[in-house]
């Protein structure tokens, strides 16, 4: 067991974050010359792709997460500590955290992104976020809150901002997240609210671009938006918003939507502890680094993953912020950690892209793999097999596959449950911290 100083019987490696990044630097610095040690606020690893299930019931939040320490238990030279980073001191070498200060020989941030809600307040005090496991079942609360508290208003006409649900953002979290959200308008609301009918529900998707997933092929977005619309999603493009009040979302023409769920998908921006110059944090929040991933003016210091704001002349917008990318760099500075130890040359981080996907509700979903397309129920296929394989723990694995089952025959299966009630702040609340 280290002690906060280390031993310096080997170089100390340590990583900010256990993400898809983190974790990945970890396993390959197995049975290397190097102390690792793994610091994160929380004890497990999330599978991030598929948190938008969570918060539609259709996964339980154990579904997706794996324990840390269980992830490398078979991991000598690997060590892990419940903590919360506060700042780093490069000079000193030097990371503080809420138990304490942990030196270092290198230093691996990969503390990944949080929210953008671009400066609104008001946007950002009652919209729904989704980064991280807390705020997804914060999400499935309040939309069962609301379908609850409609079932009690007996004119439709005042219900009518329960049961408008509006998502924020049309890449592949918006996308995912207002098919499944339709699904259980489809297959669910009348089954267990039978006072409600599936006329009164609408889910809306609004991006400001004038195509969803803008990211992925043509194909794959004008697929993807026939498949929304289907489900009986209302997309909105080429819309911007400028604000929510919990009642009421506005939006540049003009129009606006009376609704009490508005769930915020639209940007990511980087989170880091303190210490790093304002000179190199670029847009989104990231921090700057060379093309070998590296900190700029930060010997010894790498960032990787949606922190990391990999700019080049080649990439001038950096590189997206999906898990393929943090694994990739995760290996890379693995291995130009061990090769800067033994002296060895290094060579700039090539990212290798392997394609992306979206799925689209129930037995739909969109692929592009290089010049290659496929859809519909193939592309549902090869999404389900993708997913399920990269998720930690076998566990994990066969409580997705059968849940997964169970809702493609029965179009009915989830974990609707209430656990923990999500208190919305009220205009009112609002009205007083003003008055304060």
């Amino acid at each position: 067991m280290p002690s906060n100083s280390s031993n310096k019987k080997f170089p100390r490696v340590i990583i900010i974050g256990a993400g898809f990044g983190g974790i990945e630097v970890a396993k390959k610095l197995k049975n290397k010359e190097v102390d690792v040690l793994l610091l994160d606020r929380n004890n497990f690893h999330t599978f991030q792709p598929l948190m938008y299930q969570v918060a539609t019931g259709t996964l339980s939040a154990d579904s997706i997460s794996f324990p840390v320490r269980k992830m490398f238990k078979g991991q000598d030279n690997f060590h892990f500590r419940l903590a919360d980073v506060k700042s780093v001191d490069n000079d000193a070498k030097i990371v503080r955290t809420d138990v304490g200060d942990f030196d270092y020989d290198y230093l691996i941030v990969a503390t990944g992104a949080t929210t953008n809600f671009f400066g609104n307040q008001q946007i950002t005090k009652y919209a729904l976020p989704m980064k991280n496991i807390q705020e997804a079942l914060n999400i499935r609360s309040y939309v069962l809150q609301n379908l609850e508290e409609a079932v009690r208003i007996e004119n439709p006409a005042d219900r009518k901002a329960n049961l408008n649900f509006v998502i924020v953002g049309g890449g592949p979290t918006g996308v995912e997240l207002s098919g499944a959200i339709a699904e259980i308008k489809n297959n669910v609301l009348e089954k267990d609210y039978p006072e409600l009918k599936k006329s009164e529900m609408s889910v809306y998707l609004v991006e400001g671009l004038p195509k969803v997933l803008a990211n992925l092929s043509e194909k794959s977005s004008k697929d993807s938006e026939k498949y929304l619309k289907d489900l009986g999603v209302e997309v909105l493009l080429n819309v911007q918003v400028t604000g929510y009040d919990g009642n009421s979302i506005t939006f540049a023409d003009g129009r606006s939507i009376e609704t009490k769920t508005v769930i915020w998908g639209a940007g990511v921006a980087g989170q880091y502890p303190n210490g790093f110059k304002k000179e190199i944090i670029q847009r989104g929040n990231r921090i700057q680094t060379d093309d070998q991933c590296r900190v700029i003016d930060m010997p010894g210091v790498y960032a990787i993953g949606d922190v990391s704001a990999f700019i080049t002349e080649d990439l001038p917008r950096g590189l997206p912020g999906v898990a393929p990318v943090a694994q990739q760099q995760g290996a890379y500075v693995a291995k130009h950690i061990l090769q800067t130890m033994s002296n060895q040359p290094t060579e700039k981080f090539n990212y290798f892209d392997k394609g992306s996907m979206a799925t689209v509700g129930r037995n739909k979903a969109v692929v592009d793999m290089g010049k290659i397309h496929f859809n519909g129920f193939f592309g549902w296929m090869t999404w389900m097999f993708v997913h399920l394989m990269s998720i930690y723990g076998f566990r994990n694995k066969l409580i997705t596959f059968v849940n997964w089952s169970i809702k493609f025959f029965t179009k009915n299966s989830g974990v609707r449950l209430i656990f923990h009630k999500y208190d919305e702040p009220t205009p009112e609340e609002e009205q007083a911290e003003t008055a304060q």
